[in-house]
């Protein structure tokens, strides 16, 4: 009835529809009872002709891979970071390359501005970030294609994240993106102070840089303070350091509560920068082991920063001999002229306060699971006045969030408005959106 290289056509067409099937104009159906007519009367001219849109759609569909994002909260989520586990576009990698991947949204003609990161080291992509809006409960369908020639296309950014060792100022680590920035102190600023010299800061606490343009300002700042020592205490139009870290937990240190004592860490004696980039920025520091009473803790803190964001996120390791009671997280009263609100509850606490003629508020975030409770700790001790969050570790791991708004950089005009930012924070963690291959 049929010749034989027509009944070799058959099954192969019928086999690329489950794969083609998206990019087809036609439904299926019509393809195949159209097909089997033209197999009837062995017209293999007219097959050919109706596999080309066929072999072309699935030619496309090798070249790309479809996605959604949905967001399951009734409130809007702006430059949400959305992570796409490489292991999904293994194929496109391997094809193309990964910095030839270029995601759009869909029906739309920019290129999303995207970071590839190595979480391990290891030399291979582990996942590919962008960044989107979204409206309550509302889903975007994107495309990530692979092109020849795409890394030209990939679009650049002047704001971006940035994180770095420091060793020109004695060994700071400090980060940034494009609305705060942070640092913290290595073994040397330690060992200056231990051994009595002047110009050391001998403290695991977190400090804050209070900054109030985009663009980024480490290396700037940096550079002005090898020309005019402490040049960044100093407010020139970007912003500038008026934080007081000392021997406290300044914006989210970490230690362990026992006894109405505060054990904490020294500083830290390592660190690894581990992806910098336009979406988000990650390090991790490691100390040397630390007394906690009769115990002996090992720390080690992940720290993330994504653009757009005044929160950092901690991913901190404390194994110890003996097991913990707590892992406290504090935040530094000063000299307690601020005020605290907290809803555990919801998961975040914050202080308020005024801040050299402005006003600062410093926040955290936490699963509420893990708190256990919080407490004001107030005492006439210099640096050691702080809202201390109390939580429970997962196996010897505790992930919070930290940050700040500084009513001068035009973020947050009052503690409400910080309050809010907090709240709602919290409710996006609780609830990450949702992708879908």
């Amino acid at each position: 009835m049929f010749s034989k290289g027509v009944l070799v056509i058959f099954p192969f067409l019928a086999g690329l529809m489950p794969f083609c099937k998206e990019r087809i104009i036609l439904p299926p159906a019509f393809y195949l009872r159209f097909m089997f007519t033209l197999l009837k009367e062995n017209n293999r001219f007219a097959v050919i002709i109706l596999m080309l849109p066929l072999l072309f759609a699935c030619q496309e569909e090798e070249n790309q891979k479809n996605f959604t994002v949905k967001n399951t909260l009734d409130q809007e989520r702006q430059r949400e970071t959305i992570s796409i586990p490489a292991k999904e576009l293994e194929a496109l990698i391997g094809k193309f390359g990964v910095e030839n991947l270029l995601i759009q949204e869909e029906g739309g003609e920019e290129v999303l501005l995207s970071q590839a990161v190595d979480m391990d080291g290891d030399g291979s992509i582990d996942e590919i970030l962008f960044q989107t809006d979204l409206a309550p409960n509302a889903e975007k369908k994107f495309t990530i294609e692979g092109r020849a020639g795409g890394k030209a296309l990939q679009p650049g950014s002047e704001i971006s994240t940035y994180s770095r060792f420091v060793p020109e100022r004695i060994d700071d680590y400090t980060w940034e993106n494009d609305r705060v920035a942070f640092r913290t102190y290595g073994p040397e600023a330690q060992r200056i102070t231990e051994s009595g010299e002047p110009g050391g800061t001998l403290t695991s606490g977190m400090d804050a840089w209070l900054k109030r343009v985009e663009y980024p300002i480490i290396d700037k700042w940096y550079a002005n303070h090898l020309k005019s020592p402490g040049a960044y205490h100093i407010d020139s139009g970007e912003g500038y350091d008026p934080y007081h870290v000392g021997d406290s937990r300044g914006v989210g240190g970490i230690g362990v509560w026992e006894n109405d004592s505060l054990y904490v860490s020294k500083n830290f004696i390592s660190h690894q920068t581990i992806a910098t980039g336009p979406i988000r920025t990650i390090f991790e520091l490691s100390y040397a082991p630390w007394q906690a009473g009769e115990r002996t803790i090992r720390e080690t803190k992940r720290i993330s920063l994504d653009l757009g964001s005044n929160l950092s996120r901690y991913e901190v390791v404390l194994e110890s001999d003996q097991p913990l009671p707590n892992a406290a997280v504090g935040l530094t009263l000063h000299e307690q002229e601020g005020t605290i609100n907290a809803n555990p509850d919801e998961g975040w606490f914050r202080y308020w306060e005024p801040m050299d003629g402005s006003e600062l508020g410093v926040g955290l975030v936490i699963d509420p699971a893990r708190v256990a409770e919080y407490k004001e700790h107030k005492v006439t001790t210099k640096d050691q006045s702080h809202l201390l969050v109390l939580a429970n570790p997962q196996q010897n791991k505790l992930t919070y969030w930290a940050g700040f708004g500084w009513n001068k950089s035009g973020q947050f005009k009052t503690p409400q408005e910080w309050d809010q930012y907090l709240a709602n924070f919290a409710k996006r963690i609780a609830s990450p959106v949702e992708v879908k291959f």
